[in-house]
């Protein structure tokens, strides 16, 4: 097959001069060599081939189709579903030197017209676009018009039913074949099965695809699973989100209400953390992920929405509290801890209760074939949280491949768990409680844990107040071009930059990450800054959030004579939620509890249905009473009667 570059541009194709490829890896990315596997996909790609690429989260996928377009005259078109991930990237991109532009639904009219007219004339190197894009009238002979050199498929998964993230939209990208029959298609995703790479080379009529199957064994992870109740479920957050000093952490909540619970539990013990969830309005969502993006608060929890696209390497630990969808979902998830190949943790809480709402979920589903999918993803989670086996084994057999090892010695099922795991669980226990057993973890044989990647070091405290610093410096820039920090340098460079310490441009060229464009936008100030670190300056806490008390800006608002709806509005948090805490604030004694909250009959009901049944269980209760009342009524009373119960106890 033809080169991709035109005949004009014959003389500099990257066929004919291979060593042109690791000069534009170290002029654009500022990198000495590729990752394993790269190389040979972009030299396939470069050469017209169809390529279907399973690469792991943080294994350079990008880089792998963004490299052939930078070399060729033409246009690349790259196909993603993640908006996030285009906006951020076409950013980078642009950092870079590179010239790029994406097309979306979230694109302003005035802006889609200035890139639809760039485009044609074949401004652009990489043109991002959504499937949904693809399907609107006129777009595709629009792109016939166009000059573009090969299609990049990213989560290619999507287009299949197998997949853990089928999107109908993704199934009229068949239709590439047909259309643009003398144009190759690379298909790029990070987590497909056997089955689902089959359906991918079938769905999009790849021909003779090169082949990359990278392993599915992320040595610097360490997974540890563990079964729990409500009660030690918090205790291990609050310690798993302890243990990381230094890096980020994304906590994945079940469900929106949870999202808020969790973020007031990590406040109130001295935790900065934010949310991230799909009924947030979109300004929001995004200043918030900006906000971890940019270091200015570490733990973020979210619901499955958060994460997509994202592009931060050091995520130190990731941590589930419910079950995940899918083994395929949870690698993904997962996943995004250490993208720096750094060492992180992979936490999964999880409550024997989450197998009942799963079953209680597919359940409703009418189309027999999809349920019939939903209780396999079912029972293939059930049996990876059940497994004695080694958990990267496990997933790896999982996605069809076969290990020629049987430990990876850092996981639960290898190695001996943290201490902290083991110790008793001290969880805060009401009176009626007391009568109970702590409950400790258990675990199985301790054996020696396998090495893992060690990060550079920065021993001295003058190298990790450099960072400090440094990270400062990025976060302001990044906040005056209104760019994610990410996209002025990695945090694998800013570690290397405290290890250089470089003194001229030539220097800090020699730092990994720093292409040329880079060197050119921000080398002086770099420069600049490092000699005023020199000369004494320090970072500030400018900008970091600070921690908050849910506790007590309830407890403010409530004096203030606000109603608990106007409470969950303010503070973006539902009803059920507000009213816990609260319910709690009574128990705790540190706000009284008010008649008007409820009616009198209310309150007689409820007082004397728990006199009849106890109040160790809310749904008993809810059962007995009248329709009208509501959970968090009942959840007022019972605190009030336990209030009165502690006071009369001599």
């Amino acid at each position: 097959m033809a080169t991709l570059a035109p005949p004009a541009a014959e003389q500099n194709s990257p066929v004919r001069e291979p060593e042109r490829f690791s000069a534009a890896l170290h002029r654009y990315w500022g990198y000495e060599s590729f990752r394993p596997g790269q190389e040979s996909i972009v030299k396939s790609i470069a050469a017209g081939r169809d390529a279907c690429v399973v690469m792991p989260t943080g294994g350079g996928k990008s880089l792998c189709y963004q490299l052939p377009a930078v070399l060729d005259a033409t246009t690349a078109v790259v196909i993603s579903p993640l908006i996030a991930l285009m906006q951020d990237q076409v950013a980078q991109l642009l950092q870079m030197g590179i010239s790029a532009a994406c097309l979306n639904a979230a694109t302003p009219s005035e802006e889609r017209n200035h890139i639809l007219h760039h485009a044609s004339t074949g401004k652009y190197q990489l043109l991002y676009l959504s499937p949904e894009r693809i399907a609107l009238g006129g777009t595709v002979d629009w792109l016939k018009r166009l000059p573009i050199s090969f299609f990049a498929i990213d989560e290619a998964h999507c287009i299949s039913e197998w997949g853990h993230e089928f999107r109908p939209e993704y199934r009229q990208l068949s239709r590439l074949r047909e259309l643009f029959p003398d144009r190759p298609i690379a298909a790029f995703t990070a987590s497909a099965t056997r089955r689902v790479r089959h359906d991918i080379i079938e769905q999009l009529r790849l021909r003779d695809p090169h082949k990359h199957i990278a392993s599915f064994r992320r040595p610097n992870l360490r997974y540890i699973v563990r079964q729990c109740d409500s009660r030690t479920q918090n205790e291990l957050l609050l310690r798993a989100v302890r243990q990381v000093s230094d890096g980020s952490v994304i906590v994945y909540a079940p469900t929106i209400a949870r999202v808020g619970d969790t973020v007031d539990l990590l406040e109130e013990n001295g935790i900065a953390a934010i949310g991230y969830h799909g009924q947030m309005e979109s300004a929001a969502r995004r200043e918030n992920q900006e906000k971890w993006m940019a270091d200015e608060v570490r733990v973020m929890v979210g619901t499955m929405a958060f994460g997509l696209g994202i592009n931060k390497a050091a995520v130190r630990a990731v941590i589930h509290l419910s079950l995940p969808k899918s083994v395929e979902q949870y690698y993904q998830e997962a996943g995004r801890a250490g993208r720096d190949a750094l060492p992180a943790d992979c936490f999964l809480f999880w409550q024997k209760k989450d197998t009942g709402l799963h079953a209680f979920f597919i359940g409703k589903i009418e189309d027999p074939a999809e349920k019939n999918r939903a209780w396999q993803r079912y029972h293939e989670v059930e049996r990876f949280v059940q497994s004695k086996e080694c958990r990267q084994r496990h997933v790896c057999r999982h996605f069809g491949e076969s290990p020629k090892w049987e430990r990876c010695g850092n996981c639960d099922a290898c190695a001996a768990t943290p201490d902290w795991l083991e110790i008793e669980l001290q969880v805060p226990r009401r009176k009626r409680d007391a009568t109970r057993r702590p409950l400790a973890t258990k675990a199985p044989a301790p054996q020696p844990a396998a090495p893992r990647p060690t990060p550079p070091v920065l021993s001295v405290s003058a190298d990790i107040e450099l960072k400090e610093y440094l990270r400062e410096w990025r976060r302001i820039t990044a906040r005056e071009r209104g760019v994610a920090a990410f996209v002025v340098f990695h945090d694998s460079a800013l570690v290397d930059l405290c290890l250089v310490k470089p003194s001229t441009l030539e220097e800090l060229r020699r730092v990994s990450g720093f292409g040329d464009k880079r060197v050119e936008m921000y080398g002086e100030q770099i420069l600049d800054a490092l000699r005023r670190f020199r000369q004494g300056e320090r970072a500030s806490e400018e900008g970091k959030q600070k921690v908050s008390s849910p506790a007590k800006e309830t407890q403010r608002l409530l004096e203030e004579g606000r109603t608990f709806a106007e409470i969950a509005q303010i503070r973006s948090r539902t009803l059920r939620a507000v009213v816990s805490l609260v319910a709690d604030l009574i128990e705790r004694g540190d706000t009284e509890f008010q008649p008007t909250w409820l009616s009198p009959q209310h309150y007689n009901q409820i007082a004397a249905a728990c006199r009849q049944l106890g109040m160790d269980r809310l749904k008993p209760l809810k059962e007995a009473l009248p329709p009208e009342i509501p959970y968090e009524e009942i959840r007022l009373v019972i605190a009030r009667l336990r209030t009165e119960t502690a006071s009369n106890v001599p």
